[in-house]
């Protein structure tokens, strides 16, 4: 066969280039490189890791012509299953979350799959995770196989045989340093554990992002569930400990905020010409934090996982990145608004405490508005106004638990995001915010008179 002619598509997955990184990394004394898995046919690194796990369940029979490929993904797995399925001739059913972007939803439908969309704040076990629907639909699809890329071996033996040899060949084996984003945990820990081996120099750094579970548990051997909220980054961190991460290949983990996870990534996009995803720019600010970890002289690889098409509605936004709270804007922070704060340690109620109880601890503590937790996740919120309304209608609600009159959970929001963007995250549907101190792990209430007073 000619050079670069296939059967089909499937033998374009891999081989992806190494490029230097130039305008971004200024200020980081080692020289970074980039590896683009936007190349690979599905865009994503996500792609080699599909072929190798539906290839290894054809070899074992789990799979035949005719089977229904089930999986939670958050799109890019989905994708590359999607396009393996066409060439081999199965059928695909997805489960993915609420905070995926629309346009990945869209492309694996584009792609014949069905996709079932799944509320994002929920544990795992909870039956409506998409963890727990995809797992349902195998039991109730007949012939149909599910890849589980959390936990299945061949997640991380796809990049222990290929992405870590390509980075090997492509550096000529002066890599020191891989800095990879961390979800299922395959492609840093195939790529980490092929890199060490072959040089038990390399430093492996796995990007976490704030309400991931992964650095703490890897420092302490602790999986804290107060570790969990909602965070908007797509691609990495988790809520549970995939198999596929293997703490002993990571080095070290190192948290970056949805804020410069998302200004990053456009950074990329325009001071680099690499259209890459959310997930790149959460590796770059990564590397930005660990720089002091670069000599002169070094070589850093970092992975660009998927591409930015997937992210059009959503970073590369203006209009989403306002609505975030992510633009630059002159003036102060949220952080001015809650720097004179007594209360810097969450106070939140039970969702099975009484609303009667409820009431007495906001009264005690003089607060409008209060998270309501359940199992140490917050899960919702409550408000002087709502509870009062719902009294008048109905005083016996005084003895009903918190979670039968609770509304959604408080939105949370980066202390350096800028006060004039905070007024219209404040709505009679939420008439309060959470602003997080990501660094200091200190939480404050911010409520619309705390906006309008520093507005």
């Amino acid at each position: 066969m000619p050079h670069n002619v296939f059967d089909d598509i499937l033998g374009t997955i891999g081989h992806t280039p190494l490029v230097r990184l130039n305008r971004v990394t200024e200020g980081v004394r080692a020289t970074v490189y980039a590896k683009v898995e936007t190349f690979n046919p599905g865009n994503s690194i996500k792609d080699r890791m599909a072929l190798r796990m539906l290839e290894d369940a054809e070899r074992k029979g789990l799979i035949r012509p005719g089977s229904t490929i089930i999986e939670g993904t958050s799109g890019n797995t989905g994708m590359g299953l999607a396009i393996a399925a066409i060439v081999k001739g199965y059928k695909c059913i997805f489960t993915t979350t609420d905070k995926q972007s629309r346009e990945k939803v869209d492309a694996l439908r584009a792609f014949g799959a069905e996709v079932v969309v799944c509320p994002t704040d929920v544990d795992p076990e909870d039956p409506r995770s998409y963890y727990s629907v995809s797992s349902r639909l195998e039991r109730e699809t007949p012939n149909s196989w599910k890849a589980n890329q959390y936990d299945n071996p061949s997640n991380a033996l796809a990049h222990y045989e290929s992405t870590g040899p390509e980075i090997w060949e492509q550096t000529e084996g002066r890599v020191d340093h891989l800095v990879v984003g961390v979800g299922t945990g395959g492609t840093l820990s195939g790529t980490g554990r092929f890199l060490k081996e072959k040089k038990p120099s390399v430093k492996v750094w796995g990007i976490d992002t704030y309400g991931s579970v992964f650095k703490k548990y890897k420092e302490t051997g602790i999986f804290d569930k107060h570790e969990i909220y909602p965070y908007g980054t797509e691609g990495i961190g988790e809520d549970f400990l995939p198999e596929n991460v293997d703490f002993s290949v990571v080095d070290h983990f190192e948290k970056v905020t949805d804020r410069d996870a998302a200004m990053a990534t456009r950074e990329i996009v325009s001071q680099e010409g690499i259209w890459v995803g959310n997930s790149a720019g959460s590796a770059l600010a990564g590397i930005r934090q660990l720089k002091e970890h670069f000599k002169p002289g070094e070589t850093v690889v970092v992975i660009f996982h998927d591409h930015g098409t997937r992210y059009v509605g959503k970073m590369f936004s203006p209009e989403w990145m306002r609505m975030m709270g992510y633009e630059d804007v002159a003036g102060p922070t949220a952080r001015a608004l809650v720097i004179n704060k007594k209360v810097t340690d969450l106070l939140a109620v039970e969702d099975s405490d009484t609303v009667a109880d409820a009431v007495a601890c906001m009264s005690k503590h003089d607060f409008s508005q209060i998270p309501v937790v359940a199992d140490q996740r917050i899960v919702g919120s409550l408000s002087e106004s709502q509870v009062y309304a719902r009294m008048i209608e109905d005083p016996s609600i005084r003895t009903k638990p918190v979670r039968s009159i609770m509304q959604k959970a408080f939105r949370y929001v980066d202390i350096e995001t800028p006060v004039r963007l905070l007024a219209p995250m404040i709505t009679a549907e939420s008439p309060a915010l959470l602003v997080r101190d990501f660094p200091a792990g200190k939480t404050y209430i911010l409520t619309g008179y705390d906006v309008l007073a520093g507005l």
